[in-house]
């Protein structure tokens, strides 16, 4: 696939990678619809590539979507190598293209809209909240594939 483009068809998984869970969303180019899926927990990486390769074994995606924390300006922060470092991970091991997206206020936007789906209480909402934000960047890399890079 040419460098910065983007599949016209099949699906794609989004990842909102964090130290201790992963979120994990599924959407498809077609619909332009991103849905939470799981979240993998635990810090060991074998354990995370074992379960994502379950995933991109069920869901044969042509493309991965991993957010990107940036801080309030745009710029790089602590976690932001290591976001990096796993989108790398993840196109390695999987020769599958990876686009890096802006995930600056995904939690806080996934953590709205559950409260707003009537999951009143923070427990309900803290065991989905890390898929629900794999689903706001994906959502976001839908809608906006110019904000995207490829990696």
């Amino acid at each position: 696939m040419p460098e910065g483009h983007r599949p016209a068809r099949g699906t794609v998984l989004g990842f909102d990678f964090g130290l201790a869970r992963i979120g994990v969303a599924v959407g498809e180019f077609e619909t332009v619809r991103a849905s939470a899926l799981t979240t993998i927990d635990g810090e060991a990486a074998t354990a995370r590539f074992a379960a994502i390769e379950k995933l991109i074994a069920e869901w044969q995606p042509v493309q991965l979507v991993v957010g990107l924390p940036l801080d309030e300006h745009g710029a790089a922060q602590a976690r932001t190598a290591r976001c990096q470092r796993f989108a790398n991970q993840l196109n390695g091991r999987y020769g599958l293209p990876v686009a890096l997206v802006d995930e600056r206020f995904s939690s806080t936007e996934a953590e709205s809209q559950l409260a707003d789906s009537g999951r009143t209480r923070w427990q309900e909402r803290k065991v989905v909240l890390d898929a629900a934000a794999a689903q706001v960047i994906l959502q976001h890399y839908l809608d906006s594939p110019d904000h995207a890079e490829l990696s």
